[in-house]
């Protein structure tokens, strides 16, 4: 296994930090998280097979860490907190709203779904590297996401396709 590389690891937080953010719903939970994970990724550096992901590696790892620490803690502890960033153009009440309706739906998904919509949706992993990094064969992965998408749709009062089942003899 080559050298640990500083510069691909940084340009990797802000994705880490994010989908911590996600699962842990507490900022705070979501650094130490962060931090977890790349202590654990730079100790065992030389256990990660050169062909695979860095970022799906470290977000196997993350996640992992995340079900650690649920399983001691036995539940979750906070509601999502809402950004207080101070910002020169106030968004508009409707703006406002809507963004924090959609965060709302958002942290209302299963953890599992939240995992899932964010590794494919928002970071951009495939299938395959999302699988990998949840431990999860790909189908699972492709029926969580499926059942996300119209589970977030539901709670935001989007429009949801009604699929006819086929009966098969």
């Amino acid at each position: 296994m080559g050298a640990i590389d500083d510069d691909e690891l940084r340009a990797l937080l802000p994705s880490l930090r994010r989908f911590a953010l996600w699962l842990a719903r507490d900022p705070s939970d979501a650094d130490d998280l962060v931090q977890a994970c790349l202590e654990r990724a730079l100790s065992r550096w030389s256990t990660r097979r050169a062909d695979a992901s860095l970022k799906a590696w470290l977000f196997a790892i993350l996640h992992r860490q995340f079900i650690d620490s649920r399983r001691s803690a036995g539940r979750l502890r906070r509601l999502l907190t809402t950004f207080t960033d101070e910002r020169e153009a106030a968004p508009s009440a409707e703006d406002t709203f809507v963004a924090r309706t959609s965060l709302e739906a958002f942290a209302r998904l299963g953890a599992d779904q939240r995992a899932v919509l964010l590794l494919v949706v928002v970071e951009g992993l495939s299938y395959q590297d999302t699988a990998q990094a949840l431990d999860l064969p790909i189908g699972t992965v492709m029926s969580r996401l499926s059942r996300a998408r119209i589970a977030y749709r539901k709670l935001i009062g989007g429009d949801v396709p009604v699929t006819a089942l086929r009966s098969v003899k």
